[in-house]
């Protein structure tokens, strides 16, 4: 048993897939004994809302291929699965797979397990939520955790992970045991299988939470609720990046941009590729597109693009996609262009109102009403304790356009002062304001692996 210090090296705050990650990066790459504090209050490691589901139903949206905790390893998840599948794998086949997002979870913490069995320094598992942070007089930080203790860091990194928006309305007090976020699956398994359903949104979670029911055996009516109705779509079976110069969109404003991304994919087309190899070519470069277009554009990109952007750039197995095509064809699944208005128990129902764009307004009886909402991106709107006393206190400010909190490109926190906390640093969906592309595993794994070395580097 190691003996917990009074005070740490590092503290990392969030034990999701984005803590661990730098967590990963810090021990293998510790050249001395350093205390490194990971501090999450809940659910195994490298779950978070990601990877917490624990039935085959959750896949990963990228195939296997894609999914590496390490840019100079790009085969390490591959890697994983084949010691997992031995007797079964074909490299070739596996690459393009998409597996149950627990074995990615199983796979930080194997690898993180390694890490600590060779590194020189130590890893503390803290099991309690930091809910507020002040500045000790050596110049580190001081976390109060929300059981009492006090705890102190020469440096630290935020990595909460996403938060969940509410629902558009507030619901009644009395029915909220039947409404269900999309990211508390162990709910979404337990909805009878003759529930009547209302789903509020169409992207990512809407689709887990289609085919979780449709694995269960799911027979009554399904509505699916979304102001744009645009539905994920697949990834392609040519995976391969279409070949075009990139350094031409830079030089385009965002109508310029919109247009030849689209004259480019009509392009492919016509040459028997698919779409999607645009989107892969340009997949590398999503920040260095946010971050060269204006702040108008960036705004209009905001109002007009977003959601079209969305369903092109975070896609889905096919197989998958033509599920959720199948259940739409059959008519058990309805999608409506609507927005949720009002939400009130009628009877042993619950009674949702919904409009239109053009205002006509329709009633839906339904048993259980399920949030898919998505990520929350507004930093006022988050609700974590820890953010909420950083922005009240001036420890962090919102992000451009308020979402998220504002870092600079190294990841450092800037205060509502505008000073630079370069002992504290930020990590996945709330840099998504400066930075637009800061969810997925492979902006996660680098930003991981440079706050590692730099907090290492601070703590000598």
């Amino acid at each position: 048993m190691q003996k917990v210090p009074d005070v740490f090296d590092i503290a990392i705050v969030g034990g999701g897939a984005g803590g661990v990650l730098v967590a990963l990066h810090a021990l293998r790459r510790a050249s001395r004994a350093v205390d490194i504090a990971l501090v999450e209050p809940m659910g195994e490691l490298g779950e978070g809302a990601a990877y917490s589901a624990k039935t085959p139903e959750y896949l990963l949206n990228v195939p296997v291929a894609k999914m590496s905790a390490f840019a100079r390893l790009p085969n390490d998840f591959l890697d994983y699965q084949q010691a997992r599948h031995l007797s079964r794998f074909v490299a070739a086949e596996w690459a393009w797979r998409f597996v149950p997002r627990h074995e990615y979870a199983e796979y930080l913490r194997l690898r993180l397990r390694q890490a600590q069995e060779n590194s020189m320094a130590r890893l503390h598992v803290i099991r309690d939520l930091a809910v507020a942070m002040t500045d000790t007089a050596d110049g580190g930080i001081g976390l109060r955790l929300e059981r009492g203790r006090v705890m102190t860091a020469r440096s630290m990194a935020l990595c909460i992970g996403n938060l969940q928006k509410p629902l558009p309305v507030e619901p009644d007090p009395d029915m909220a045991e039947r409404c269900i976020d999309a990211w508390n699956y162990a709910k979404v398994d337990s909805i009878p299988h003759d529930a009547r359903v209302i789903i509020v949104g169409s992207g990512l979670s809407m689709a887990d939470t289609l085919l979780a029911l449709h694995a269960q055996g799911h027979d009554a009516a399904i509505d699916v609720v979304s102001r744009h109705a645009l539905l994920p779509l697949p990834h392609a079976q040519d995976q391969a990046p279409a070949d075009f110069d990139t350094d031409e969109l830079m030089r385009l404003d965002l109508r310029g941009r919109m247009r030849r991304l689209r004259e480019l994919a009509a392009l492919a087309q016509a040459q028997g590729r698919s779409w999607q190899s645009v989107m892969e070519r340009i997949r590398p470069l999503g920040q260095e597109l946010w971050c060269s277009m204006s702040s108008q554009d960036q705004r209009r990109f905001l109002r007009h693009v977003r959601r079209y952007w969305d369903v092109h750039r975070h896609r889905i197995d096919p197989a998958l996609e033509a599920s959720i095509r199948a259940m739409l064809d059959s008519g058990q699944v309805r999608l409506h262009r609507a927005g949720m208005r009002a939400a009130t128990v009628d009877g042993t129902q619950l009674r949702v109102e919904v409009s239109a764009g053009d205002g006509c307004r329709r009633t839906l009886w339904v048993d259980n009403i399920v949030n898919a909402t998505g990520v929350e991106l507004g930093a006022h709107a988050m609700k974590h304790a820890l953010l909420r006393h950083c922005l009240q206190n001036g420890y962090a400010r919102p992000g451009p356009h308020g979402l998220g909190i504002h870092t600079m490109p190294d990841g450092s926190l800037v205060a509502a002062d505008g000073n630079v906390r370069n002992h504290c640093r930020v990590l996945g969906s709330l840099r998504i304001g400066d930075l637009w592309e800061s969810l997925a595993i492979p902006e996660l794994r680098a930003q991981a692996e440079q706050i590692a070395r730099d907090l290492l580097e601070k703590s000598r």
